[in-house]
C-alpha cells in the first residue's frame, strides 16, 4: 500500500529554544495546515492548507537523514497543526516510520485535542496550554487526561503576555492540584515575544516573579532562538 503524502512547510535543523528540552539540537518537520487560530501566532504562514508542497514519504525521510548525518536523535513535529484531522493519516505512517530509523519523537500538540493513537507512538508530547491572549481555550479535562494516561512523557507549555494570562494558567494548575491528579509534569511558562515587538525585559522578570509569588508552581523559560536570530527569523 502506498504512503500518504506529507503536507510540509520546512524540514530543517535548529537548536530547541523553548520548553525544558531547550539547548537540543534536533530536526524540526513543520507541516502546512492549522485551524486552531491563535491571534498571537508567530507562525501564521503555516495556517493555509493550500501551500507548501506535498511531499512523498520517503523524501521526508530522506531530508531527515540528510540533516541529522547521524548524530541527531531527536525529530519534532509541528506546524502548523500536526494533529488535525486532515494530518493524521500521513502523521502515523510518519512517526512509525521515524522510530524504526531509530529516532526520538517530540510531537508538538497545539493543546486542542488528544489523539490517543498517535500519542502512544511519540516519545515525548509538548502540549499547550492556551492562555486568554491567544482567543483559544484548552479545557482542563485534558490535561486530567494527559496525566492519566501520559505521566512522564510530556510537559505543558504556556505564552504568557500579561498578569491575565499567568492567573488562567494557575488558576488550571489549582484545578488538577484538587483533582488530585499527582502533578508529576513541567509546566513552562514562556513570556511572549511576537515578531512585532521589541523584547520586553520587564514581561519576563514579571512573570517570573508572579510565579515566586504564588508559589513557584511553573517554570519560566524564554524563547532563546528569538533572543539570539530575533522574533522574525524562521527554521532556527
Amino acid at each position: 500500500m502506498e504512503d500518504p503524502k506529507v503536507r510540509v512547510n520546512c524540514i530543517y535543523r535548529a537548536t530547541e529554544g523553548e520548553g525544558i528540552a531547550v539547548g537540543r539540537p534536533q530536526i524540526f518537520i513543520r507541516l502546512q495546515g492549522c485551524r486552531v487560530g491563535c491571534r498571537n501566532c508567530d507562525s501564521k504562514e503555516t495556517w493555509d492548507f493550500g501551500e507548501g508542497q506535498e511531499m512523498e514519504m520517503d523524501r521526508v525521510l530522506g531530508e531527515v537523514d540528510g540533516l541529522a548525518d547521524g548524530n541527531i536523535r531527536w525529530v519534532s513535529l509541528t506546524g502548523g497543526d500536526p494533529l488535525d484531522p486532515a494530518h493524521l493519516k500521513a502523521l502515523d505512517v510518519l512517526i512509525h516510520r521515524l522510530a524504526k530509523r531509530g529516532y526520538a519523537v517530540n510531537l508538538e500538540a497545539s493543546g486542542t485535542r488528544i489523539v490517543p493513537e498517535i500519542f502512544r507512538r511519540v516519545d515525548f508530547i509538548s502540549f499547550d496550554y492556551k492562555t486568554p491572549s491567544t482567543g483559544v481555550r484548552t479545557p482542563v479535562p485534558l490535561l486530567l487526561e494527559l496525566s492519566e494516561h501520559y505521566l512522564g512523557k510530556f510537559q505543558i507549555k504556556s505564552v504568557v503576555e500579561d498578569e491575565g494570562d499567568f492567573h488562567a494558567c494557575l488558576k488550571a494548575r489549582e484545578e488538577l492540584e484538587r483533582a488530585d491528579c499527582g502533578i508529576g509534569f513541567e509546566w513552562c511558562l514562556t513570556p511572549a515575544y511576537s515578531p512585532h515587538e521589541r523584547f520586553d525585559p520587564a514581561r519576563f522578570t514579571k512573570i517570573m516573579s508572579l510565579n515566586m509569588e504564588h508559589g513557584s508552581r511553573f517554570r519560566v523559560i524564554g524563547q532563546q532562538h528569538k533572543w539570539v536570530y530575533g522574533p522574525r527569523q524562521r527554521r532556527v
